[in-house]
């Protein structure tokens, strides 16, 4: 049995969680986020519980169980708390800023990079060397975060580039002269 999807999930006060088929949405103070399931898995809702089951212990169905609680788990999770990425910006004169929504990225191009956040996602920029992406649904936060530091990954030799905050890089050695 799933170890993952064997767990309670608690929902915790001013969150409510309806079914209507396959859908689930979740509301809370932080917004709404609905999510299509898979109608093999059966959802059991007591009191403010929520418990998973699954038909057999076919590979697919096993699959699901998990991957159902977990997706749930974190819709609740995002209601309530919120999800947020940290990235920093490593190189002499690479800056970050806001100009609206939007985030423009000066890192070593010819022309600034930017991105428009979607509808439920906020970016700061507390200095011009960090950028923090903050929302509820985590994939589109995770999914925003990739797509950024996407633009100047981490190298090796000098370490320039866009990391996420405690990100390690491993350095290599450059050439020797003889």
């Amino acid at each position: 049995m799933s170890r993952i999807g064997k767990k309670i999930i608690t929902i915790p006060a001013g969150v409510t969680v309806t079914e209507n088929g396959n859908e689930i949405t979740v509301k809370g103070p932080k917004g709404e986020l609905t999510r299509s399931f898979s109608p093999v898995i059966t959802m059991h809702t007591e009191g403010n519980e929520i418990t998973f089951t699954r038909p057999n212990d076919d590979k697919e169905n096993r699959a699901l169980h998990g991957t159902m609680r977990a997706n749930l788990n974190n819709m609740v999770i995002g209601v309530t708390e919120g999800f947020e990425k940290a990235l920093e910006l490593i190189g002499v004169g690479y800056r970050a800023q806001l100009q609206g929504k939007k985030l423009v990225l000066n890192v070593g191009y010819s022309h600034p990079v930017e991105f428009t956040p979607e509808e439920g996602i906020t970016v700061e920029v507390p200095s011009n060397t960090s950028v923090i992406i903050k929302g509820a649904n985590k994939e589109r936060v995770g999914e925003l975060a990739a797509n950024i530091r996407g633009v100047r990954p981490p190298e090796p030799y000098k370490g320039k580039g866009i990391r996420y905050v405690g990100e390690h890089v491993r350095r290599k050695e450059g050439k020797t002269g003889k």
